[in-house]
């Protein structure tokens, strides 16, 4: 074979391995990339500290199919974006993705991340919670029979969207036994999340990993550090609820429960970690309306609602150790919880804008103007 033809054939040869490669990355990719009007928008509010959670994956009969079609999703996401929400806390739920075990099904989360960064809002993504042929007890609420399954469903989905999402939550409360069933002071948990943690900065080196929110206060704190976690996630995840009805002591209470949390992250050398508080929230039920109570007592009514919403961006912002705070919920349910916490969100299940829309709208532009006066525009 002369040298002329050789050439020809290694230069086709090469043609078609660089065509097969560009394939095989643009299949890999999420469809619906940003384009640079939506990007500016996410780096835009990228500083911004209101968030909410809201269950936009939420298409099964468990939860009334609450986002059974695009319609609904772009309803909602339109409404967050005129609300002036910078972030969403979106599950990435395993279940839907892995339904069987090695076969991956991003469809319903491509559609949903894009249409989030196309408004220009970012993501917190929760890698969550046991699919049944994986979990050590069947259920969804227990903890994998093997971590490696979860780190590598963990490091799909975090290599699919690394160019849209950078921050991910490791499981959602787990020192509450609703959630991770099989309690033990967090031990197991932390194990999880460090091998979650170290695959994930592989992947993407840039991205940054948050504690499953911790809702039973400062024990489940130590218990984190207690169990070696310290260097295994960059910000500290908190979650707390209150009742507005409880008066001004009820937000006094909050606020200084930043200083119990800073007083454990002093004595474990750890202050310089931002706290985000990715779920505090409270009912606001129509006047008229029955509904039964939820855990902390009586229900509030939207008035109340919107009070606490002003309470809470208001005071809580005002510590700087306070990176972000999202509202649980951003919509309401539909007789998913059967009481108060159905009427979590700021537009009832119809869309229609409760009263604390406006406050959380009104405190939004608040921030806002504050920081342009301090950057002197």
């Amino acid at each position: 074979m002369n040298k002329k033809l050789t050439n020809k054939i290694f230069y086709f040869l090469a043609a078609i391995l660089l065509t097969f490669s560009s394939l095989l990355a643009a299949e890999n990719r999420p469809k619906g990339n940003m384009n640079n009007k939506s990007a500016d928008l996410s780096k835009a509010n990228f500083d911004n500290p209101f968030g909410v959670l809201e269950f936009l994956h939420w298409n099964h009969s468990w939860n009334n199919y609450k986002y059974s079609g695009d319609r609904d999703l772009e309803k909602t996401v339109s409404l967050m974006q005129e609300a002036g929400v910078g972030w969403v806390r979106l599950d990435f739920l395993w279940g839907d993705i892995e339904a069987q075990e090695g076969k991956f099904d991003f469809s319903r989360y491509d559609n949903i991340v894009k249409l989030l960064k196309g408004k220009g809002i970012n993501i917190l993504g929760i890698l969550h919670y046991s699919t049944s042929w994986a979990s050590s007890c069947g259920e969804w609420n227990c903890p994998p029979k093997d971590n490696k399954i979860f780190v590598n469903y963990a490091g799909k989905v975090i290599q699919r969207y690394k160019e849209q999402v950078k921050y991910w939550e490791v499981w959602n409360e787990p020192d509450s036994a609703i959630y991770w069933k099989q309690q033990d002071s967090l031990n197991s948990y932390c194990g999880l999340l460090k091998e979650v943690y170290l695959a994930a900065k592989k992947i993407d080196p840039d991205c940054k990993i948050l504690n499953g929110g911790i809702a039973n206060g400062p024990a489940s704190i130590n218990h984190l550090y207690d169990n070696g976690a310290k260097d295994y996630f960059d910000i500290l995840n908190l979650h707390f609820f209150e009742s507005p009805l409880h008066g001004k002591g009820g937000i006094k209470g909050l606020a200084g429960y930043f200083n119990l949390a800073h007083k454990i992250m002093l004595r474990n050398g750890d202050t310089k970690k931002k706290i985000w508080v990715t779920e505090i929230g409270c009912p606001g039920v129509k006047l008229g309306l029955k509904a039964d109570n939820w855990w902390m007592g009586k229900n509030p009514d939207e008035r109340q609602q919107a009070q606490w919403v002003k309470d809470v961006y208001t005071e809580l912002l005002k510590d700087p150790r306070v990176e972000k705070i999202f509202w649980a919920f951003f919509r309401d349910t539909k007789n998913h919880w059967k009481n108060g916490v159905d009427y979590f969100g700021l537009v009832r299940w119809d869309y229609s804008r409760k009263p604390s829309f406006k406050a959380y709208r009104e405190c939004r532009r608040k921030w806002k103007d504050k920081v342009m006066k301090l950057r002197g525009k």
